[in-house]
This record gives structure tokens, sequence and C-alpha cells, in this order.
């Protein structure tokens, strides 16, 4: 018993978030084995039911934990598939031990083949030990019938789940991958800029100041003037620099639309962009990249779409973001991610507007003013069609 209440209190922990409490859940099916309609006595078959459960247990907990060994759960699997064989001349209701094996045994990562040959030779065992113990012709299709679908049924979906789930994860790999190459190479690239932009002004200040030391005592008005664009020079230079790591720090647009089609993909949507602005300010990259990722996360979610389109396109002194959908569409209800996409906007005098109609998917479009400085270097001033 303390070993059971440990794995217990242990297994949450080890569990990936996508199963969540289901291995758990699961256990309430262990009320069929209470079901026994052979009419035989309880005292002849409560107790073997109940030392059948307590040596379940540590099975089937040990083989959800170790998910990742083939062997060990493949061995687990074996002992709960024995444990109803053994049990079933006393209970009726057995071959629930067959269904629990059948659901362990894709975590053993075996091909569907292999998955679906192994619970149809356990089907074959139950009916045939059922036909050997005498039990009329009626209950044995019952029993090989029930079993066969009910196994068949969550074994293959149990496979197909954990399909997706590895599927899933590897998605996530390449989608942590996109960022990390990213932002690798958006660092390279303000390296290399800092490294022109400084390399440049760091020998325009030294040879001034060599200049403005020569030039102090035969001309000191000379070598004031020389101190004065050593001033003017670093200034610039200061300016520059801030830029740069402004730049830094911002969120690659780019690099998150690819990122969005990954996590996309993973729940079978596709994803179409367009970036007819380009050049955009550092903080409105940085705003917009935020937007598209908290908007991409929401369909992902909750949208049950297909397909998805994002724009991006500036005209009148304003540049624009539209992220889009063909899913079902509905009321909006504001969150935390909403609220905080609202925010970034406001503070540099944005707005954010949602539409959804139910069935007809839902259009976000976030709109920025462009400083003046900055419109004249932003390309692509035509809208997408609707």
């Amino acid at each position: 018993m303390p070993s059971i209440l440990a794995h217990l209190r242990n297994l949450r922990a080890t569990l990936p978030d996508e199963r969540g409490w289901a291995p758990l859940w699961s256990l309430l099916y262990l009320g069929f084995l209470f079901m026994n309609w052979n009419g035989a006595p309880l005292h002849v078959w409560l107790p073997p039911t109940l030392l059948s459960i307590a040596v379940f247990l540590p099975l089937y907990l040990r083989a959800v934990a170790c998910s990742s060994g083939r062997t060990r759960v493949l061995a687990h699997v074996a002992a709960i598939a024995l444990l109803g064989f053994a049990l079933i001349p006393v209970n009726t209701s057995a071959n629930t031990y067959l269904i629990y094996a059948a659901a362990l045994l894709p975590l053993s990562g075996i091909r569907l083949s292999n998955t679906m040959a192994l619970i149809a030779a356990g089907i074959a065992l139950i009916g045939l030990e059922a036909v050997l113990l005498g039990w009329p012709l009626r209950y044995v299709v019952v029993v090989v019938g029930v079993t066969g679908i009910v196994a068949t049924a969550i074994g293959a979906a149990n496979h197909f789940h954990r399909e997706k789930r590895l599927r899933q994860a590897e998605l996530k790999l390449s989608h942590d991958e996109v960022r990390r190459l990213a932002a690798l190479a958006e660092r390279e690239r303000i390296g290399r800029d800092l490294h022109d932009l400084l390399g440049h002004t760091l020998s325009l200040i030294t040879l001034k100041s060599e200049l403005a030391m020569r030039l102090f005592d035969r001309d000191p008005l000379a070598a004031r003037r020389e101190i004065a664009d050593v001033e003017r020079v670093a200034r610039d230079a200061l300016g520059q620099v801030r830029r740069a790591v402004t730049g830094i720090r911002s969120a690659g647009l780019a690099a998150e639309l690819a990122s969005a089609r990954l996590l996309l993909e993973s729940s079978d949507v596709r994803l179409d962009y367009t970036l007819t602005a380009d050049a955009l300010p550092p903080e409105i990259e940085t705003v917009f990249a935020l937007t598209v990722r908290e908007a991409v996360t929401n369909i992902q979610r909750h949208a049950h779409a297909t397909h998805a389109h994002v724009d991006v396109w500036a005209g009148n002194g304003a540049v624009r973001l539209r992220v889009a959908d063909d899913g079902r569409g509905a009321s909006i209800v504001p969150g935390n991610g909403l609220n905080g996409m609202r925010e970034r906007l406001q503070a540099l005098g944005g707005q954010l507007r949602i539409e959804s109609e139910r069935g007809r998917g839902t259009r976000l479009i976030a709109e920025l003013p462009l400083p003046p400085d900055a419109a004249a270097g932003v390309l692509g001033w035509n809208p997408p069609h609707a």
C-alpha cells in the first residue's frame, strides 16, 4: 500500500501535460470488476478481485510512468493481461484487465500492426479460456465481442494520440530552432552593424583627439574646434548605438511568422502570410510580433480553423496588421492576452479591432501610426484584398 500511494503522489509530476489526469481517471473503470454476473457467492470472487487490484495498481502506475522504456512497458502490460487470465475463472468481468493492457500497449512505442496483433491474440486467448471454463456460448460471444471492440478502439486511439504528441514535440523543437536561428542571425547582423559603426567612429575620435593634443599648445582655437568635433561625433555615435540596441531588444516579425506557421501546422492549420510593409521601426515590429504570437495562439487553441492568413501593409501614415482565420467564430470575451495586446498598441498610439461571426471566422486588425521620419522608408502602401 505505501508503494501505491507513493506512485499516486509522484505520477502527476511525471505525466506529460497533454495527458493530464486522464491515466488516473481511467482507474474508475476498475468498477467493472465488481459487476461479476456468474452468480458465484461474494466470498468466492470478491477477495481474489481485491487482491488482483492491489497487484494491478503498481503495475499500471509504473507502466504509465515509464512510458519511454519499451521493454519495461511490455513487461507490465503482459503482467496485467496475465492478471486478467488468472482472475476470469472466478470473476467474469476480469476481461477489464485485458482492456487496460490494450490501452497501455501504445506506450511501448511498438508499431500499430504489432499492437493490433497482440490485442487480437489476447482476445482469442480469453475466448478460448471462456470456452474451456464451460461458459454458455452467448456469454463467450458477449465477452469476446465487448473485449474486442473496446480494446481495439482504445489501443488504436492511444496509438494515434501518442503519434500526434510525438509530432507536436518534433514541431515544437523545430519551432524553437527557428526562433533560435532567427535570434542568432539578428545578433550577428547587429554585431556587424555595431562593428562597422564603432570601428569608424572610434577611429575618427582617436584621430581628432590626437590632432587636438598636437594643436593644444600651438593653436588653442583649432584644438577647441577639434574637441567640439569629437563631442559631436561621440553624440551621434551614442544615438546610433541606442537605435541598434533597440533593434537587439525588438522581436522580429518575420521570425515570429515562421514560428507561427510551425505552431499551426501541429494543429493541421495552414498559415499564409504577406508582408507588403518593409523596414518597420523596431518598436512597431516588436508590438506586431507579439500581437501575431497571441493571435496565433488563440487560433491554435480556440478557433478550430483549417486556414489562417496574416497581412502587414502600410498606408496613409499608418501600418496595419491583419490576422484572419476560417474557424468557428464567436463572441469574443477579452482575456489577459487580448487586453495586453490592446495595451501595447495603445501605448504607441494604435488601436485594435476584432471582427468575429459565428461560422465565418475571426479577423483581428491592429493599426499603429508611423513616425514621420519612418514613413518614407516603409514600402508597400496598398492594402491586401479582403
